[in-house]
Parts: structure tokens; sequence; C-alpha cells
């Protein structure tokens, strides 16, 4: 089920909205939003729907254990176990075939060829984004930082919440957890024009913006060998902007749905291609996977505390382990790697690129964040080869010259290079009668459009 779709719009997102402030306790409400949350993810493959119950169920029982007992090797297994688990059913899904795959051509390279089975596995969608949800829960408890919830229902409706279930933010508990906590006194009124604001926002990022680039982006990079220099340069800048604004998308309207339904979730974008320098950059871009990277993986690992070969290493890895969180693709491997190498060259020459202008690196920093994008995009390395060498080398060949696509392109560019994002505008939000007609237009605009069939699955959908 999209949030771009009628049958979200106009069927489960109604319901599922009137019945749950019906409700009048927190566990009522708890139950409603698992059920909803379960019926939202079974809508694609009603199967998996066990998969991530039997993970709710072992971190939830696992923080029982927290909670009970003593510090000791019993309690390191409450924290060794589930995690264990989550990343065996994450690994199993996700990157078997990857492996096998990687097995086979290493081999062949010795001329082996060692034949490896190819296993037919559907990579449930969202594992990605609620393992890091179950995985960040064990983690706190254990270290203390929250204490485990009791209720099984706090802890599924958390897991399963529909608006961030399958593409984030990756929300930890503690971010949420005193909202839920007063899941059963909040107020529908405190936040619905926020929450129907952000929604919209969202809604006309992805929809009008991300999906109207989409259609030209797509056919051109489906035929990326013919591309001119110049039109491979359009192709990924469209890409550039239409990822952003895709993912921003969803989650604006990840936030403002859980605004709709009493609970803050944290912003996941900052303008990030307003960024002057990498470490600029994964401040603002995806900032509930960066924030846990740097918190369960960079800093665990010594951070920037044992010396400047320890740092790089531990930067290398982190943003490695990032890259291949994305896909199971040696182009997502290269894309970690490649901004975990930016991020090291930027800590030798931060005292000479932070006294340059800010054009240049603001420029400067733009263009590597597109070239890094370029594997992003690929569908294998030669792909990613092969676009580079029309990016870098002059060629001669195709371009698109709709005008509608440069004019979303510019459009696009200016918004998230010079404008404002929904954060500035919305954080101190206070609804006025005007904003309802203008809330009406946008709304009306996306569902012609969506019935138009110009709809798209979130591209963080695969991830």
């Amino acid at each position: 089920m999209l949030f771009n779709s009628f049958v979200f719009l106009l069927g489960f997102l109604p319901v599922t909205y009137l019945v749950f402030w019906t409700l009048r306790s927190a566990s009522s409400r708890y139950v409603w939003l698992t059920v909803t949350g379960y019926v939202f993810y079974g809508y694609w493959d009603a199967r998996f729907c066990l998969l991530m119950a039997f993970s709710t169920l072992v971190s939830f029982t696992a923080g029982l254990g927290l909670l009970r007992l003593p510090e000791g090797s019993a309690r390191k297994l409450c924290l060794i176990v589930p995690i264990a688990i989550d990343l065996l059913l994450l690994g199993f899904f996700k990157y078997t075939n990857f492996f096998l795959q990687s097995i086979h051509d290493a081999t062949g390279l010795f001329g082996l060829g060692l034949p490896v089975p190819v296993l037919q596995i559907v990579l449930p969608i969202g594992i990605s984004f609620y393992t890091f949800h179950t995985i960040t829960y064990i983690v706190d408890c254990y270290r203390g930082t929250i204490r485990p919830t009791t209720n099984l229902f706090e802890f599924a409706a958390y897991v399963s919440l529909f608006s961030q279930l399958v593409a984030g933010p990756i929300v930890r508990f503690r971010q949420i957890e005193e909202d839920l906590e007063h899941l059963g006194v909040a107020d529908r009124r405190r936040w619905l024009a926020k929450g129907v604001a952000f929604f919209l926002w969202g809604l006309l990022e992805k929809v009008l913006i991300a999906d109207s680039l989409a259609a030209f982006v797509d056919a051109d990079l489906a035929r990326h060998e013919t591309l001119s220099t110049l039109g491979a340069w359009a192709a990924m800048l469209g890409y550039t902007f239409q990822l952003y604004f895709d993912f921003c998308g969803y989650s604006d309207m990840a936030v403002g749905l859980g605004f709709l339904f009493g609970i803050r979730i944290p912003a996941n974008f900052n303008s990030p291609y307003k960024a002057l320098d990498p470490a600029d950059f994964w401040r603002r871009w995806h900032i509930s996977l960066s924030s846990c990277l740097r918190d369960y993986l960079y800093i665990p690992l010594g951070g920037n505390r044992n010396g400047e070969l320890t740092t790089v290493r531990n930067l290398l890895l982190t943003m490695l382990i990032g890259g291949i969180w994305h896909g199971a693709n040696w182009t997502f491997v290269i894309w970690g790697g490649y901004h975990g190498l930016l991020l090291v060259l930027y800590r030798v020459s931060a005292p000479v690129w932070d006294h340059l202008p800010r054009l240049v690196r603001h420029g400067g920093f733009f263009i590597l964040v597109v070239v890094g994008w370029v594997f992003f995009r690929a569908t294998d390395v030669a792909m990613a080869g092969r676009l580079l060498a029309a990016m870098f080398v002059p060629t001669r060949g195709e371009m698109s010259h709709h005008p509608g696509f440069y004019a979303v392109l510019l459009f696009s560019a200016w918004w998230s290079m010079a404008g404002p994002n929904v954060w500035d505008v919305l954080t101190e939000y206070r609804w006025k009668p005007i904003h309802g007609l203008a809330f009406a237009t946008v709304f009306g605009a996306c569902l012609a459009v969506i019935a138009g069939g110009r709809q798209s699955p979130f591209l963080y959908f695969q991830f």
C-alpha cells in the first residue's frame, strides 16, 4: 500500500484515523495501531507479517529479560541473542544471493567458476528498517538509556507503526516513548493542522516533483549507453533531485501521519543539498540512519578517540556498512566506501576547504554528491562505469529535449539547494483559514496526477 494511492488516501487512512480517535484508552490504541500496521504491511505480502511478528516477540521478550535480570552473562545473552536473530534474518533474506554470487564471481577470476545455487528468496519490504527499530531498542535497554516496556502491544505498535514501517525514518523507541506512554490522553486537535500540513507537503514533493522527474529520468537511464555527456549529466541531476524529493517526501508524510496520531516523529532531512562538506551532508541526509550508524557503530568502534589511523578505519568501516545496508550490490558498497573516503579526505583538508568561498564549497561538494549517486542508481558496476565515462569524457549521443523535464529540474534544484524545507516553514505552524484552500488545491492536484497513473513506489522501499 502506497501513501500516494487511492486505497490509502481514501480508504485506509480515514478509517484508521476515525477508529483510533474513537478509542479512549492507550491500550486499545496500541492494539489498533498494531492491527492497522500489520494490515498495511500485509497488503504487499501477508506472509511476511509472521516474520515481523517473530522479530517483535523476540525483542520484546529480550527486553523483559533485561528489565529483570541483574548484571551478568544471562543479561548479555538478552542483548546478543535477539540481535543475532535479527541480523541472521536480515542476512538471509537480503544478502544470501549476493554472497553466493560473489563467491561464484571470485572463483571465476581464478578459472574455477564454482557453481552456486541461486535461491528464490523474496526480500520482505521494510525489513532493514524494522530490524533497526528492534536492534536499537535492545541496545538502548541494555545500556539503560530506556526502561523496557512491559506492554506487548505498545512495543508491537512501535515496531509496526505504519507511518514509518517500510521506508523510515528509523525511529528509536526513546524518541517516541513519551508520546506512546501518553497516547490514551492525547488531544486529537493538538497537532491536527500540523499533521495535515506535513503530510500534504510530503505528498506534493513525491507526486508532483519526484514522480515528474522519474518519468524522464527512468527513460533516459534505461538507455544510458546512448547518452551524450550533457545527457548523462542531465539524467543524473534529475535522479539526484528525484531521490531527494522521493525520500524526503516519504519522510515528511511519515512525520505528518505521526502528528495525526499523536506521535512526534523526528526530522529525517534538513536540506542536504545545501551542505558544504561531507560531514555537513551526513548531518542533513537521512538523519535517522546517520545518527544510528554514529551511535551504534562508529562510537562503539572507538570513534575518533584512539588516534588518526583508528578514526580513518572507523569512518571507512561505518560508511561501508551503511552502504551495504542499502542493498545487496557492490554498487552500494562502493557508494558507502566513496562517502567514507570523502569524510576521511575532509578531515585532512578541512583547514583549507573551510576557508574557500562558500559558493565554491557548495558547488564543488554538490558535484561530488552527484558522482556518488551514480553508484547508488546504477544496477551494476558496469553501468556506473559507463555513466561516469560519459559524464567526464566528452561523448556524443542523446539527451532529453522535453522542456517539461528542464522546468521541473530547475525548480527542484532551486527548492532543494536554496529554498526552504518543511521544517523551516512548519515548525511553528499555526492554522489560518486561507490555508484550507491551499491544502485543498495541493491535494486535488496530487489526486489528479495519481488518477493519471503516474504514481510510483517510493525508491527506499527496495532497501
